[in-house]
């Protein structure tokens, strides 16, 4: 009884009961393997001295119980988790719904060159790819937008891992959090800032743009300009895609 008040009472914040180990007083006591499987409809009577009612057979009833009140505490919260909750649609073609407007105000016309436009889908993540670039052939201004809707899994609980893959490529990097887009978001730079992702996580999906400049001088037309001023683009841009698809 103590056992199964205790696996009523001790329960987490989420209101899941957590099961724990029976209280091992001096009434615990077992038997020898052979007095344990001696056959069914042989009782004998306790000896003098000798042990008392198996303790075991009240273990195994108790085991019972205890699968009871898992179940019955599964079914008070509603049984097992089912797929979470996705606020946001999943993208046909983000290149139409990536506008880059802000950005495309430093670098020009990012969407007058033909954009490559890429979705995936299975069962766990529905996936979505935009690469922009303001020159034909040439390494001057390149964006890259990236949506992912996660079915199955919270992608918040990720959203700290270092970015290893991009640290392979432009070595060390810095972070800053960014606050007022989503539920978090973050800016990654790499040394000199030439390459930039801005990430941010939001009612199951997990947004980011990339944004690599070959220079932040004056280039092939477009005025000089600052990393501070293509961060704010990129948060802009990134508020602006994040609305868009919104369910």
């Amino acid at each position: 009884m103590r056992a199964l008040m205790a696996a009523l009472g001790n329960r987490n914040p989420g209101g899941t009961v957590v099961i724990t180990d029976p209280e091992l007083g001096e009434e615990w006591k077992t038997e020898p393997m052979e007095q344990a499987s001696a056959p069914s409809g042989s009782a004998r009577e306790p000896t003098a001295g000798g042990p008392g009612p198996r303790p075991w057979k009240w273990a195994l009833g108790g085991a019972v119980v205890a699968s009871a009140v898992w179940a019955g505490g599964l079914y008070a919260v509603g049984g097992p988790p089912g797929d979470p909750e996705i606020a946001y649609r999943a993208s046909k073609n983000l290149c139409e719904d990536f506008a880059a407007r802000t950005l495309g105000g430093i670098a020009g016309d990012l969407h007058k060159l033909r954009p490559v436009n890429h979705e995936s889908s299975n069962r766990a993540v529905d996936g979505a790819v935009c690469s922009l670039s303001n020159i034909e052939g040439a390494q001057d201004f390149s964006v890259t937008a990236r949506v992912d809707l996660h079915k199955k899994a919270d992608p918040s609980v990720e959203f700290d891992a270092p970015p290893l893959g991009l640290m392979a490529n432009v070595g060390a990097v810095h972070t800053e959090a960014v606050p007022g887009l989503g539920e978090r978001a973050a800016m990654i730079g790499s040394a000199g800032d030439q390459f930039m992702r801005l990430k941010a996580v939001d009612g199951g999906a997990e947004f980011s743009i990339e944004v690599s400049a070959f220079t932040f001088g004056e280039r092939h037309g477009r005025p000089a300009t600052d990393a501070d001023a293509v961060k704010a683009a990129m948060a802009e841009d990134l508020r602006e895609l994040i609305a868009a698809l919104r369910k």
